[in-house]
């Protein structure tokens, strides 16, 4: 990811920044993805999921890295996922472990 998404933790972060960038209204974004400009808020707003067939789209129609977009959009769907967990940051940290050393699910 580039320096300057740093600051920015979630999908809908992203995307309001790149609208905003570019100077469209919520609307415009949805009409390239066949959703309402409600639809575009709520995702801005991380009250509502965006599909993940939208980012490869987004992501052309903002110029931006698709792994840039399919990052921030995996990273909400674990949050929601381990929303309320109280075990979630060290489940986290040994997902983390587990991937940095190459970690294969063996199938019995």
């Amino acid at each position: 990811m580039s320096k300057q998404s740093f600051h920015i933790s979630t999908l809908g972060e992203k995307l309001r920044h790149l609208r905003d960038t570019k100077h469209l209204m919520q609307r415009e974004v949805g009409n390239v993805i066949d959703v309402d400009g409600a639809f575009i808020s709520k995702v801005e707003n991380n009250e509502k999921p965006l599909n993940r067939k939208h980012i490869q789209t987004l992501s052309k129609f903002f110029n931006v890295p698709e792994d840039e977009l399919q990052i921030l959009w995996l990273a909400d769907k674990i949050n929601h996922f381990l929303k309320g967990e109280i075990y979630a940051s060290e489940a986290l940290n040994i997902v983390s472990e587990r991937y940095s050393k190459g970690f294969k699910i063996k199938i019995k």
